[in-house]
């Protein structure tokens, strides 16, 4: 009996798979349906592989005029932190030029506190209960990840999104999609569930290729146009770096 038990860990401990750290790095270009660039992205995103699978940690986006624009400097900055939910991250985004920030943390496990400052205006602050099906920022491209087998497979998947500036959430849906000048090996939508918020808010089209990897956006972005608005872009991203284990299940 000992020698088979023996055997036996000794074929577990075989078969699992370890645990190291893992580096994910993309960038995006933004531009508008004429073609015309916006800006660029950098994207580092550290985390583990475990169980053969990327896990994310900490997410560091950096916003760069476009090229030829005459700077080189970052206008804006994004740290995102996974680690205690890959769809829930923590928040800390600036962009100088407008005076703007936005902060998004968890004080308890069920509270959600959101500190924005308006573009050259007052400082919000607001907290609101958390949904067990909340998700925040681009914690977005996780919750596709998490949910790959049914997105792949055409079903549909409900959920509530953070809207920050706004101090609640929404219902929205994550859906197979449709899209004459989006191409990707998969393409779905993310749309509000609410009857009146459709006409006032138009679907995210999202592009993955087969390894899961976003490859296009198509929506609102969370960079300013100006004091009013948002840049409403594609972005076509680029993978620098694989870790070095799968990003889907």
């Amino acid at each position: 009996m000992t020698a088979i038990r023996g055997g036996f860990l000794l074929v577990a401990a075989s078969l699992a798979e370890p645990t190291y750290a893992a580096l994910f790095e993309f960038t995006g270009s933004a531009a508008r349906n004429d073609g015309t660039v916006l800006y660029e992205e950098q994207h580092r995103v550290e985390g583990l592989c475990e169980r053969g699978e990327f896990e994310p940690l900490e997410h560091h986006v950096i916003y760069l005029p476009s090229r030829g624009s005459g700077s080189d400097q970052p206008f804006a900055e994004k740290w995102l932190d996974y680690s205690a939910s890959a769809v829930r991250p923590t928040v800390n985004f600036r962009q100088p030029n407008f005076n703007e920030f936005l902060k998004v943390t968890y004080p308890d496990k069920d509270i959600v506190s959101l500190v924005w400052q308006q573009p050259g205006g007052d400082t919000n602050r607001s907290t609101l209960d958390m949904p067990n099906d909340l998700v925040v920022d681009a914690g977005f491209d996780n919750f596709v990840r998490q949910n790959w087998h049914k997105v792949i497979n055409g079903e549909s998947v409900r959920f509530r999104f953070l809207a920050p500036t706004r101090g609640t959430d929404y219902a929205f849906v994550l859906e197979p999609a449709q899209n004459q000048t989006v191409k990707a090996d998969y393409l779905v939508q993310i749309r509000p569930d609410s009857f009146m918020l459709k006409f006032l808010v138009d679907p995210i089209v999202l592009g993955y290729s087969k390894k899961g990897v976003l490859t296009v956006y198509s929506g609102l972005t969370n960079i300013r146009e100006n004091a009013d608005q948002n840049f409403t872009a594609t972005i076509r991203y680029n993978v620098t770096t694989y870790p070095e284990c799968e990003l889907t299940p």
